[in-house]
């Protein structure tokens, strides 16, 4: 017998009423419109006229998408008093037409700016596994969601690694597509040159149907793509080192586990590309830029209350001239198109999600040096996709501490294909 949605629901709202006080991973919770929401699905299973993968699904979503009548905050007291949104998210319409039941707004990261999963206005949602330790940014809440049990499914974004660091933080899959591929109406921005929306789940499944779902595709799954004669590059150098020993060998256990599966792997020399456009970008990286541009209105006034980490970097960022912006982005461009070159030969490029696993909130509250530290090693990795223009999913791989991630990413617009692939993958690690 199976539960209703509409229990499944209760259970959870119960959970959420106990700790009201204390929330601190969902900054708004929908308790009457989901109800509505479950209910339904619960009369159309009755009668057998399920909408598909998504129905009665209970769905968090994060505090960047607008919900009609409320102001969109993204994780930012300053915009309590911003107009209500005229409408849902195009997103979130695809979702309640889908039958999920969305049942609240995540925390995250102020602006969505920052990888660690700090937010001083709403608190910061402890790891799922271990609440002492860091969630993972931006996409914070949406993950620590998922991994307690408070949603089935999160949906995030990710403009420098926002869904894949906190998957890969809390043992989760999350998937970030190539950029242009899901519409961004109704979507708060951080960088729109950059960002892209994705799922956060327990399996590639879940995030096949939701990430077809958000993209208006048929939500039939593919058969898994077999791991034989795939060609796997690993990269040589930079993107490997410093890897934490536990996480390099489950990292290295889970490639021999491809090769198994006649997957061949080699190693892969993109450390030149990544030098070029970390010095193209010396003057601000594309996700400052544009964030500061985007945030112009606050940036004037020095007593808005915002994060100090995301205020400092920002108004720095505020003097790179459109002259050298485009330029950043012309190079960019070429360097994208040149990573492509060499991925053409290879089915997919694969590393660990990131070289870190989940530090203490305590280390990093009030310590600027390790607080930069710890953030540049979890965007190391991930910020690759967004900044190469590929896209990406983190698997969780299991260490003999706190989670890991295995990423797979794939050449811009190889979405599907990267899915089918991660599906096997998903198979092969959970023996």
């Amino acid at each position: 017998m199976t539960h209703s949605v509409a229990n499944q629901l209760e259970a959870i709202l119960k959970r959420l009423e106990e700790r009201h006080n204390d929330e601190k991973v969902f900054t708004t919770i929908y308790a009457d419109s989901a109800r509505k929401e479950a209910k339904a699905a619960d009369k159309r299973r009755e009668k057998g006229q399920s909408l598909g993968p998504l129905d009665g699904v209970i769905i968090s979503i994060k505090d960047l998408f607008d919900v009609e009548g409320e102001p969109t905050l993204a994780g930012s007291v300053i915009h309590k008093s911003s107009p209500a949104a005229q409408q849902d998210a195009l997103a979130v319409q695809r979702l309640r037409k889908a039958g999920a039941v969305i049942i609240g707004k995540t925390n995250m990261t102020e602006f969505a700016f920052t990888a660690i999963g700090l937010n001083p206005h709403f608190g910061v949602p402890g790891n799922a596994l271990d609440a002492s330790k860091i969630p993972g940014g931006s996409s914070s809440g949406a993950a620590v969601s998922v991994g307690e049990g408070t949603s089935q499914i999160a949906i995030g974004s990710d403009t420098g690694g926002s869904i894949r660091i906190p998957a890969a933080l809390n043992g989760l899959v999350g998937f970030k597509p190539t950029s242009s591929r899901i519409a961004m109406n109704g979507v708060f921005p951080l960088a729109p040159t950059l960002d892209s929306i994705g799922p956060i789940a327990h399996s590639v499944s879940e995030c096949f149907v939701t990430d077809a779902v958000l993209a208006d595709e048929d939500t039939t799954l593919p058969a898994k793509l077999s791991l034989n004669g795939l060609k796997l590059a690993m990269p040589n150098g930079y993107l490997m080192s410093a890897t934490q020993s536990s996480i390099l060998e489950a990292f290295m256990h889970s490639s021999h586990l491809c090769e198994q599966q006649g997957a061949n792997i080699q190693t892969i020399e993109i450390d030149d590309l990544i030098e070029e456009l970390s010095n193209a970008t010396k003057l601000g990286s594309i996700a400052g830029i544009e964030a500061s541009h985007l945030h112009s209105d606050w940036l004037n006034d020095a007593n808005a209350n915002v994060d100090h980490r995301v205020k400092t970097t920002l108004t720095k960022r505020r003097t790179v001239s459109d002259t050298d912006y485009q330029n950043i982005l012309k190079i960019r461009t070429k360097l994208a198109k040149q990573m492509d070159e060499r991925l053409k030969e290879f089915d997919f490029l694969i590393m660990p999600t990131t070289p870190i696993h989940a530090v203490s909130i305590a280390s990093v509250n009030d310590n600027e040096h390790e607080y930069n530290r710890v953030e540049s090693l979890l965007l190391r990795n991930t910020q690759i996709a967004n900044q190469f223009d590929l896209c990406a999913i983190s698997l969780p791989i299991k260490t003999n501490d706190m989670p890991a991630g295995f990423m797979l990413c794939g050449r811009h617009g190889d979405d599907k294909r990267l899915l089918a692939a991660a599906l096997s993958l998903e198979a092969i690690f959970a023996k």
